[in-house]
């Protein structure tokens, strides 16, 4: 929603302000333009990166329309999630939490909880550790140097879709130059023609520059800085998971477990420790 609201502020301001000053708002419409540097860029991202980027980016770009998953609610359902997984697995033994660990998908523990649950890249990371955990072959030490590297890993792939906007977005005002210089080639077709007509082509050949240099700093760059906001969120909300994991492999208690997790979120999405309490609290009661 606020990328929106972004957009609208962006195009707003630089069209009213453009119109204030006499310009006609038509004279911007130069389809031509359009279609130069947006099929460069389109074509420059297609050659650059894998065919899986590309329909990532997109799937990115257009999850930003929706708010962050990573919030409040998202995270004291994770101390729930985190909590009851400790739980079960100091009851009944890790035996216990094996079932849902090995088959994620239709553990009716995790189904309990539905934001968690369709974080594919959470749940995989809970259970593989759990799995882990299982074998009982992996020390302390170990297991702090897998989950770094498994989310060293994670991060790199995540940072694909960010880094590729904004590499087009520095391309963009070339793209721009290019779509100018070819303006500017067809003016020198009109120059022994009227000088309105010369004067419309190098408008339109100047749109060409104002259209790449717009795209990059008003449009490209921002989505850019958004994706990485939110791959920033997802990694946090990751390492809040292992936190608790490696308090748990110490052999802490679950609510000690999950206490470590909540002071390694953010002071604005974390929630207090009375409500902490009165989650797993409820949690324990319902076990």
């Amino acid at each position: 929603m606020f990328v929106l609201i972004g957009f609208v502020i962006v195009f707003g301001s630089i069209l009213l302000g453009f119109s204030i000053h006499g310009g006609k708002i038509a004279v911007l419409m130069q389809v031509s333009e359009f279609i130069i540097i947006g099929g460069a860029g389109l074509g420059a991202i297609v050659i650059g990166n894998k065919p899986s980027v590309v329909v990532s980016m997109f799937k990115q770009v257009f999850g930003l329309l929706k708010p962050n998953p990573y919030n409040r609610a998202a995270y004291a359902e994770l101390l729930q999630v985190l909590y009851e997984v400790f739980y079960l697995a100091r009851k009944d033994g890790l035996v216990g939490i094996e079932p849902h660990v090995e088959d994620p998908e239709r553990s009716d523990l995790f189904a309990r909880y539905p934001t968690f649950h369709r974080n594919e890249q959470a749940v995989a990371f809970l259970s593989d550790t759990m799995k882990v955990l299982l074998t009982g072959a992996v020390d302390d030490h170990h297991l702090a140097e897998i989950l770094d590297l498994d989310l060293e890993k994670r991060h790199e792939a995540a940072m694909v879709v960010p880094r590729a906007l904004a590499r087009l977005a520095d391309a963009m005002p070339g793209f721009g130059i290019v779509a100018a210089v070819l303006g500017v080639v067809i003016t020198m077709g009109h120059i022994g023609g009227a000088a309105s007509e010369v004067g419309q082509s190098i408008a339109a050949a100047l749109v060409g520059t104002f259209l790449g240099v717009l795209l990059a700093y008003g449009v490209l760059n921002p989505l850019s800085q958004a994706v990485e906001a939110r791959v920033r969120s997802e990694q946090a909300y990751l390492a809040c998971i292992r936190t608790a994991l490696l308090s748990y492999s110490r052999g802490d208690p679950p609510l000690t477990c999950v206490e470590f997790a909540r002071r390694n979120i953010e002071p604005d999405d974390r929630p207090s420790f009375s409500e902490l309490e009165d989650l797993t609290r409820r949690r324990a009661r319902a076990a």
